[in-house]
């Protein structure tokens, strides 16, 4: 007895040959991007395991269970009772921001001198800048915070953020690379038009290095948010001023068996961090790639 298909039957089964195409170009595509995917896991997987254990119970945390029983929501708003989570971030939100404007009012114009300026001395100059990235900061330590106790600044974070007044090396070296990439034409035409340097700068040449600017300022703004050397050498002593990092390493050596607190903290201390480099990771992405490449 032979069984009869309808047509849609017939036509809502595959081709076996389209079929295994598809299949063909989705290993190809998974072995292509064998390396991606591994890095991506491995990157993510410490990320994902801190999200998880912040919302475990106490009991639960650091156990061969990685998946919550129950979700502990109320482990965020039992952090800002147990410490001062909002002095810690508004006082690393001070460092940070104003340690960036501070660095980048006094870096782009010497970047700008550097690249467009040629005066003698020009190139000795550059690699004065270049060699004071060779110089660690241990090694200055202790003169320099002499220098600060007679202006008695220890004990806060003044110390870390006036400096940057004077410019930062690396920021420096990386804006003078994009910007010497920008043809002279534009300035040069600015100046027939009767603007002065300033002007050329503000008005030209800084609308052009608007990814290079981004760049050098997210540097610098990760780097604040995340520094624990300097914090700790300068305002260790008075707990007003403490910064995120100081304050999760008081954090966990105080809840120690409470785990699900720690990194419950410690999603709060990169969830800014994780926005902000989530809307600017194109400029960022562009600046790091112009300033790298030309």
């Amino acid at each position: 007895m032979t069984t009869t298909l309808a047509p849609q039957q017939v036509a809502r089964r595959p081709a076996p040959a389209a079929s295994a195409s598809k299949t063909r170009l989705t290993l190809y595509w998974v072995a292509k991007h064998a390396v991606a995917i591994a890095l991506s896991i491995m990157f993510l997987g410490p990320l994902v395991f801190i999200a998880l254990t912040a919302v475990m119970s106490d009991h639960q945390a650091l156990t061969s269970q990685l998946w919550p029983e129950t979700w502990e929501w109320g482990n965020f708003a039992d952090i800002f009772e147990k410490a001062p989570l909002l002095t810690w971030i508004r006082n690393t939100l001070i460092y940070s921001v104003l340690a960036t404007v501070f660095m980048l009012l006094s870096s782009v114009p010497v970047a700008y001198a550097l690249a467009r300026f040629r005066f003698p001395g020009r190139k000795l100059a550059f690699l004065l800048v270049i060699t004071t990235m060779m110089l660690p900061p241990q090694v200055v330590a202790v003169p320099v915070y002499l220098i600060w106790a007679r202006f008695h600044l220890t004990g806060t974070l003044w110390p870390l953020i006036i400096p940057m007044l004077l410019g930062d090396a690396f920021s420096i070296f990386l804006l003078r690379q994009f910007l010497v990439t920008i043809p002279r034409d534009y300035s040069d035409a600015a100046r027939v038009d009767g603007a002065g340097e300033f002007r050329t700068l503000v008005r030209v040449i800084l609308p052009m290095a608007k990814p290079a600017i981004a760049a050098v300022a997210l540097f610098q703004f990760f780097y604040c948010w995340n520094d624990y050397y300097g914090p700790l050498l300068y305002a260790g002593t008075d707990l007003d001023n403490w910064t995120l990092s100081l304050g999760l390493a008081a954090f966990r050596s105080v809840h120690r068996v409470q785990w699900n607190l720690t990194m419950a903290a410690t999603m709060l201390a990169m969830a800014p961090v994780i926005i902000v480099f989530f809307f600017a990771q194109k400029v960022f992405i562009e600046g790091v790639k112009l300033t790298g490449v030309k």
